[in-house]
């Protein structure tokens, strides 16, 4: 099959950058590049990933990659101050692959947050230099407490196909060739938070384990679609089926699309059609969306936003 050249024009789904802004010092999320997401009400906040450092293709391919404390330190002081808060109550990355997890000990020692994984993870957090304390590993079906914030881990998959499959079984140490990154525990991490009574499924990687989700329930979903547009057209439907569909979501905002090979201070692009299309994704995930009544977005780089606006109340 002759490869498709270029990468998705980011400028036709311009329209779906709507999500509604967040008003300070209420819940919002913040969305920082791949699975990058903080959520925050101004007083507690909670990160999944943390991943700024996003070295170059060369460097990935070929070299070793390290954390960059200066990309980190920028992010962090961008998006904290946005959000209003000093620090973190948890770093989550949602699995051990280094376009996730690479800075996750650097994120957490820079805002005195625990780090929350598995055993990959923590190992990660170890190499890091994260004392023993600063690392919490956890389990599928543990449920977490940070700030106002409660997480709900369940064991997911990575999206088909894992170039770094495995586990990390010693602590790594930066710097370290890409594929000792490897993938480790992937999760489906659900978020609620406590005053308000919101929930949302951050669903990392588009990959999933059938039936994992049942009888959970989230009003959000923060779909990971990274390599989901070279997948079947079947894969897509049973993707939807076992994340959005399994916990009834009436929102789902798209992430992992943009190009991780690219600095955070210059403008997102999709990633190429040689390894993704975005095109597709949103076209097959429209029809899906349509006949559950469900709105697609995108999330828009640095702006904390309010996925639930406009959304039914909770019970009173």
């Amino acid at each position: 099959m002759r490869l498709k050249p270029g990468r998705p024009d980011l400028h036709r789904h311009a329209s779906r950058h709507d999500v509604a802004p967040a008003e300070a010092g209420a819940l919002g999320v913040t969305f920082l590049g791949v699975s990058t997401l903080l959520v925050s009400d101004g007083a507690s906040a909670v990160m999944t990933d943390g991943f700024f450092s996003r070295p170059g293709l060369l460097r990935v391919a070929l070299g070793r990659i390290a954390p960059s404390p200066g990309r980190i330190d920028a992010a962090l002081a961008r998006a904290l101050g946005d959000a209003g808060v000093a620090g973190l109550d948890a770093v989550v990355p949602v699995h051990s692959h280094y376009d996730h997890a690479l800075d996750s000990a650097v994120v957490a020692a820079r805002t005195g947050a625990p780090l929350l994984g598995g055993a990959s993870t923590a190992n990660v957090g170890r190499g890091g230099g994260l004392a023993e304390d600063r690392v919490r590993t956890v389990a599928s079906g543990d449920v977490v407490g940070c700030g106002a914030f409660t997480l709900t881990f369940v064991a997911s998959a990575h999206c088909p196909p894992d170039r770094y499959p495995g586990t990390i079984d010693a602590p790594l140490v930066p710097p370290a060739r890409t594929a000792a990154y490897r993938c480790g525990e992937a999760w489906s991490l659900l978020v609620g938070h406590g005053p308000s009574g919101r929930t949302a499924l951050v669903q990392g990687s588009a990959g999933y384990v059938a039936g994992s989700l049942a009888g959970h329930r989230a009003e959000v979903a923060y779909l990971g679609v990274g390599q989901l547009g070279v997948q079947p057209e079947p894969y897509l439907e049973e993707y939807w089926e076992h994340t959005v569909r399994a916990v009834g979501a009436r929102r789902v905002v798209l992430t992992h699309w943009d190009d991780f090979f690219r600095p955070l201070d210059r403008p997102l692009r999709a990633l190429p059609y040689a390894g993704d299309d975005l095109d597709a994704t949103i076209r097959i995930l429209d029809r899906l969306a349509t006949a559950d009544g469900v709105t697609v977005h995108l999330p828009t780089l640095w702006r904390r936003e309010d996925p639930w606006s406009g959304l039914p109340g909770l019970p009173g």
